[in-house]
């Protein structure tokens, strides 16, 4: 026998025994010299999940469903049976160009180079009614009037290109006035594909009220639905939207909960207007952002799918109406201002989790985000990200990649039971709708949102390059971007309503069109009030003509995670261009740095986080030495360093002296002595300690205040 057929009959690992968990466990322990197992490697999420430091394959064991196949009930693995094989998710970049025009040259560039499903973002602020240009901003595509959509769609086929659009508080106009348009085009309304989605509660969400009654915003949700069924049988009208409370600070679990509470009601309300679940549930899409935690949002996308099945089918639905539509952008929430290019990075593991998890439409945010509309570089930077994760990483060519992992598939179950729990609750309260009204989906998010921001502040929660490995040297990218100068261009293009009429017929028309409109507001009157010119404002004003209580609820809270940081670097970017430098902070290291580098590193970094510029490196043997080199320096703030055995002989010695010099400096020990030693050295002139455990985002705004660099940036 050959030594290749000996491999070849032979079984790995045969000659060795399989260690139990205990024995792993046993194992695991001693590596920690006696620190507990649970507090060292079990890690506690935002979910309130445990995650355990190892899974395995009993623990799965009791889950119904993992043995089901892609295509199959309740759609763990996805709704397709080859997934992305048959077809790959949507290639669906937001396009939020400022107008018409700028956005069909960019839709017409990046369909030729790899986009696939045409987003149009919509400018809800911006109204082509010109008492009430404040309202402008560059967002998004200012889409006023059936003009527009010549000029934003000129030489864009639709009946070829899926669209994605969420016209928010314009919807129903907005939907009226496409229609028109496609109608002139002599484009065939039924082979429109995509979305065009009403999402009220979203809306509600993201502005905290509504121009017109809830009933009413159903009602016209209703009429769009039916009107497509018959027209636009492939296109999908209400979109169940959770970016709102993704971008509030909320968690999985809430944005899951929420996400089915809210497709729920839109079910029962369509169902109120004689349109069926099937009918319904068809015509649904869901919108998610992606997170940065990659295992959960993973686990996120394959829960949602066995939590709306699982509701559709308790409704009735059949096997088609119980697949969920899955549109998700990457987080907002995750973007920095500062290092922005490692926002690339950012956005190309939470696209891969999405990926991951199944989503059937994808937009991966532009790197510069943070700073306002992108650019063309950094459009196509985020939509090659997509391209390679499809055509390089090969991630359309399996599917379900994260099935069968002990990991995710418990993470999955137990992410749909809490899930499921918060959902119940909501039920009761009475739905979605009068959930927010009562503020509990309010005051679940903002309590997530002030753990994760604590957590943000403490560095438990570590940003790169803004709250860890600041990089002071940067060129700010946004420096160069004028927001009023672009606001004001936007603004100067709005069209009047009256002026972009070319006779008195056309006026004559117009306004019979709008009485018309006003008297019986139907789907098919609001596309001739579009062709006669009418605008979405003026159909928008028509529809909120009404004596009825409109909607209101406690706002919630939007943010970006890096914002407070964001906030420390730009009083001493300020600070900087009045005087020329950074604030400045005087280190004194005493003896040999190498004797307690760790330190001094870690100090060097804290400092660079709030935006202080480190003066001093040298090494001091004397007191004498130290002082003399602070008072040459003139800074405000002082950071001592040494060994902590040397604290008692140098401490209280040179922060007395340093006081004596000047009695406004503020001095910092780094470390964090026993107690009676910190009296000992606070008595002696020390203001307080840095270490590890201190709220970093806290004690550098109190610097810049003594540091005189709040009140001179103010």
């Amino acid at each position: 026998m050959t030594i290749d057929s000996k491999i070849t009959e032979s079984k790995m690992f045969e000659d060795f025994s399989t260690p139990t968990f205990q024995q792993w466990r046993e194992a695991a322990e001693k590596t920690l010299k006696g620190a507990k197992f649970e507090e060292n490697l079990v890690t506690d999420t935002y979910e309130r999940i445990r995650l355990q430091p190892l899974y395995r394959h009993e623990e799965i064991e009791k889950y119904p469903y993992l043995s089901t196949l892609p295509g199959d009930f309740p759609y763990l693995r996805g709704t397709d049976e080859i997934g992305n094989q048959h077809e790959p998710w949507k290639v669906c970049q937001e396009l939020a160009c400022s107008d018409p025009e700028e956005f069909n040259k960019a839709a017409r560039n990046d369909l030729e180079k790899g986009q696939t499903m045409l987003h149009l973002v919509v400018d809800e602020k911006r109204s082509n009614d010109h008492l009430n240009q404040e309202k402008v901003n560059s967002r998004g595509v200012s889409i006023a009037s059936l003009q527009d959509f010549h000029k934003a769609f000129q030489n864009i086929n639709l009946e070829e290109v899926p669209i994605y659009i969420e016209p928010g508080i314009s919807g129903y106009p907005f939907f009226a006035t496409f229609m028109a348009y496609i109608i002139q085009q002599n484009q065939r309304s039924n082979r429109v594909r995509g979305c065009i989605g009403i999402d009220p509660i979203g809306q509600l969400v993201q502005k905290g009220d509504l121009p017109y009654p809830i009933n009413q915003a159903y009602k016209k949700m209703a009429e769009i639905t039916r009107w497509s069924m018959k027209h636009s049988p492939e296109l999908k009208t209400i979109v169940v939207q959770t970016h709102g409370y993704h971008n509030a600070g909320g968690n999985a679990v809430q944005e899951l909960a929420f996400a089915m509470a809210t497709g729920l009601e839109y079910l029962r309300t369509m169902e109120k207007h004689h349109i069926s679940i099937d009918d319904a549930a068809q015509r649904i899409a869901f919108s998610f952002s992606i997170g940065s935690n990659f295992f959960m949002e993973i686990a996120k996308f394959r829960a949602a799918r066995m939590l709306w099945s699982r509701i559709v089918k308790e409704l009735g639905g059949n096997d088609t109406s119980q697949k969920m539509f899955i549109h998700a952008r990457t987080s907002a929430w995750t973007k920095t201002i500062h290092d922005p290019y490692v926002n690339i990075l950012r956005g190309t593991i939470e696209a891969f989790g999405g990926i991951m998890g199944g989503v059937n439409s994808l937009h991966v945010s532009p790197f510069d985000e943070a700073f306002g509309p992108p650019n063309e570089f950094s459009r196509r930077i985020a939509r090659n990200t997509q391209l390679i994760l499809e055509n390089e990483a090969n991630l359309s060519k399996v599917t379900d990649p994260a099935g069968g992992s002990w990991y995710i598939e418990t993470l999955t179950y137990t992410l749909a039971e809490k899930a499921w729990e918060l959902f119940q609750q909501i039920e009761k309260i009475g739905g979605m709708y009068h959930s927010l009204i009562e503020g509990l989906p309010q005051e679940q998010v903002s309590g997530t949102a002030e753990e994760r921001m604590n957590h943000i502040k403490s560095r438990k929660e570590k940003i790169v390059g803004t709250n860890i490995y600041p990089n002071l040297d940067e060129n700010q990218l946004g420096s160069h971007v004028n927001i009023e100068q672009v606001e004001t261009s936007v603004k100067n293009e709005a069209p009047n309503p009256v002026t972009h009429l070319n006779s008195n017929v056309e006026f004559v028309l117009l306004q019979d069109s709008l009485k018309t409109f006003t008297e019986d507001s139907s789907m098919e009157n609001a596309i001739k009030a579009a062709k006669a010119g009418v605008t979405i404002d003026e159909l928008l004003q028509a529809m909120c003509l009404t004596t009825s209580m409109n909607p209101s609820i406690r706002p919630f809270s939007f943010h970006r995670a890096a914002e407070p940081f964001e906030s420390l670097r730009m009083h001493a970017e300020k600070y900087k261009l009045k005087f020329g430098h950074l604030p400045e902070v005087f280190v004194a290291n005493f003896g040999p740095v190498s004797n307690y580098k760790h330190h001094a590193d870690f100090v060097t970094e804290f400092l660079k986080v709030g935006g202080f510029y480190v003066s001093q490196h040298a090494e001091y043997q004397s007191i004498s030495e130290a002082l003399h080199a602070f008072q040459s320096s003139k800074s405000k703030i002082v950071v001592i360093l040494c060994r902590d055995e040397k604290f008692p002989e140098v401490v209280p010695s040179l922060a007395k002296s340093m006081k004596q010099c000047n009695s406004d400096v503020t001095i910092l020990l780094a470390g964090y002595p026993p107690t009676d030693d910190r009296e000992l050295y606070m008595k002696e002139g020390v203001d307080d300690f840095i270490h590890s455990k201190i709220n970093y985002y806290e004690k550098l705004v109190t610097l810049q205040i003594k540091g005189g660099i709040r009140e001179c940036t103010n």
